[in-house]
């Protein structure tokens, strides 16, 4: 089904009062803006923000959805004798050698990281934002496999997976914020993948092999 007008002028509005913050918050940072500043810059009334925005931290962590289901997509779609690692690892692969800014690898990341370090409210999303992707995933591979409410194995493989994630990131967070080039930072984030795949062990690896159909 196409957009109507209606529903892209909204979007378009949405995407310019997030620019428009996110530029705010990296130039000043997360505490020193107000919600009224934003609205002004923006051309827009408070309340046309809290509309599309509910809270302050969801206009410079507007992606939240997309981080919670990130893993779990990866997972519903994986290939015809894929496993759930094997489908994980492949796209964080493809993201890393293609130096996506989805795994933080351009040369703004070290200044959007900033920001959140340095506001204990970003920091707390981000964290709340991480738990709820890991609970989406233990789901996500309860409903693959059909397990259970006692069977530990989702929750289990869930957190290794969510391991391998935010480990990838973090790392790629640390070396881009010494000001390295993106594509150095990409050929060795592609070998500590290949690292933690080896740390990873056969139950993990094995679990929620997808059936040709």
């Amino acid at each position: 089904m196409s957009e109507g007008l209606r529903e892209r002028k909204k979007r378009q509005t949405k995407q310019r009062i997030s620019d428009i913050a996110t530029g705010l918050f990296l130039e000043r940072g997360f505490d020193a803006v107000t919600i009224a500043e934003i609205a002004d810059a923006a051309d827009v009334s408070v309340n046309t923000v809290y509309n599309y925005f509910p809270a302050k931290e969801d206009l410079f962590l507007d992606r939240g959805d997309d981080i919670v289901d990130r893993l779990s997509r990866y997972v519903r779609g994986r290939r015809a004798g894929e496993t759930a690692a094997d489908a994980v690892l492949r796209e964080l692969r493809t993201d890393v050698e293609g130096v996506s800014p989805a795994v933080g690898l351009f040369p703004g990341w070290a200044d959007f990281m900033k920001v959140i370090t340095e506001a204990h409210a970003l920091r707390s999303r981000l964290w709340a934002i991480q738990q709820e992707a890991l609970e989406r995933l233990t789901t996500t591979l309860a409903e693959e496999t059909g397990a259970t409410g006692g069977d530990p194995l989702p929750g289990l493989v869930a957190g290794q997976l969510s391991w391998v994630h935010s480990t990838l990131m973090a790392w790629i967070g640390d070396e881009m914020s010494k000001g390295r080039a993106p594509a150095e930072v990409s050929r060795e984030a592609l070998a500590l993948l290949d690292e933690m795949e080896d740390l990873l062990s056969d139950k993990v690896l094995n679990y929620a092999p997808r059936t040709a159909e």
